[in-house]
């Protein structure tokens, strides 16, 4: 059953360490083999200087902490905006956190603030989320 009350800075996180092998099958799922994520000699020529992470890792985390945690399962996206921000790289973990910022009960939607950083604490990426709550 869904929950039926949050609290204003309620927040919750996931973290998780981005493998050369999770890059490969980002590609293999999506069909994006844009060579930045796939051909370390092309990659070290780009503006990114070597390999980096399909941008949707980022989304795919956030998504995981709002349709498991908070609001969690049931939760239906109605809107999600993100800013990608600095580059994600194979062997980086990287930490997802939602923050409850509004929650309307009468019509059961929850906007949240959206976060993903590294293991240095750098943002890689920042938005926020409406959710119909079931």
């Amino acid at each position: 059953m869904s929950r039926i009350d949050f609290t204003i800075g309620e927040r919750a996180s996931l973290s998780r360490t981005i493998s050369l092998e999770d890059i490969l099958q980002m590609a293999a799922i999506t069909g994006d083999f844009n060579p930045v994520h796939l051909d370390e000699e092309y990659a070290a020529s780009s503006r990114f200087h070597g390999r980096i992470a399909h941008g949707v890792f980022s989304v795919g985390l956030v998504s995981a902490v709002l349709g498991m945690q908070l609001p969690g399962p049931g939760a239906i996206y109605l809107k999600q905006s993100l800013d990608f921000l600095y580059p994600v790289r194979p062997a980086d973990t990287l930490t997802a956190e939602v923050i409850v910022s509004a929650w309307r009960p009468e019509k059961r939607i929850i906007s949240l603030i959206t976060r993903v950083s590294n293991q240095e604490a750098k943002d890689v990426a920042k938005g926020e989320s409406l959710l119909l709550v079931n």
